[in-house]
């Protein structure tokens, strides 16, 4: 937990840091959880034809509202495993919670998945938080205080043409209603860039986003928790995010394209 000591050292706003601390708590308690039962058989519940949900998300989305509440009871929690197919934009402060995104990842014994928690302010988000712990990496950002990763800044790509640029996307759940759009997309941007990645979760994506590792993301029909942390992480470490069209992003938007800003007119114009 020395990471949150660190934290004092970057942020100066007095009533940010003590909730940036309690999401970072909150994040590390539940990456732990998620550390100790992946290589344990899991019970799956399907939510869908292809959409799980695992005894490791029930786990952790329990931990992260006993510690968010034990820190900060006053704000009101959406959760991925408790919030309902179709979630409202909340009013006011609240933390947006994906106990485990990549569950089909986790479950599959595939390493790679996170934890991401947002506190969203009338619509924006202030504070997001995402940890990988298999890989113990913690990138945090907040309202003009940047973007980091396990204490370092973090920016985006300066990559300016797409046949240089590495790219990700993801699936919606109901591939098969969307099987048309989605081949649309990679028909349109797979000739045009250096290559494509689909690892199957969007806060990781993001965070890879904002730390250089891709130069772009795209992927429609995500829920707010997917999507909300790693929003305000892109935007701190410099990068853009919308819809497809370029308009103003939303996590309760259907679309979403984040990239550097030097691609991100270039992206539009494939996706649109």
């Amino acid at each position: 937990m020395h990471r949150l000591d660190d934290l004092k050292q970057h942020c100066s706003d007095p009533e940010l840091l003590p909730l940036l601390i309690a999401a970072n708590r909150a994040a590390l308690i539940a990456g732990s959880i998620l550390k100790e039962l992946y290589n344990q058989p899991h019970t799956i519940t399907m939510k869908g034809e292809i959409n799980l949900v695992t005894e490791a998300d029930i786990a952790a989305e329990a931990a992260i509202i006993a510690s968010l509440q034990e820190d900060a009871p006053y704000i009101e929690v959406m959760a991925e495993e408790s919030a309902g197919e179709n979630p409202t934009q909340p009013q006011g402060k609240a933390w947006i919670i994906d106990p485990l995104d990549g569950t089909t990842n986790f479950a599959h014994g595939f390493p790679l998945f996170a934890v991401s928690i947002a506190l969203m302010e009338n619509g924006r988000s202030i504070i997001g938080i995402i940890y990988c712990p298999l890989q113990d990496e913690l990138f945090c950002c907040w309202q003009n205080g940047g973007s980091w990763l396990n204490g370092k800044r973090i920016r985006v790509t300066t990559t300016d043409f797409l046949v240089q640029a590495l790219v990700a996307t993801g699936f919606p759940y109901d591939i098969h209603a969307r099987l048309d759009d989605v081949m649309d997309q990679l028909y349109a941007l797979v000739p045009k860039v250096r290559d494509i990645r689909r690892a199957g979760a969007a806060a990781v994506d993001l965070a890879y986003v904002a730390c250089g590792r891709l130069d772009g993301f795209w992927e429609m029909d995500l829920k707010p928790w997917d999507t909300a942390a790693g929003w305000l992480l892109v935007e701190e470490a410099g990068g853009k995010v919308t819809d497809f069209a370029g308009n103003q992003y939303s996590p309760f938007c259907p679309q979403i394209l984040a990239s550097n800003m030097a691609l991100h007119h270039l992206l539009c114009k494939q996706l649109a």
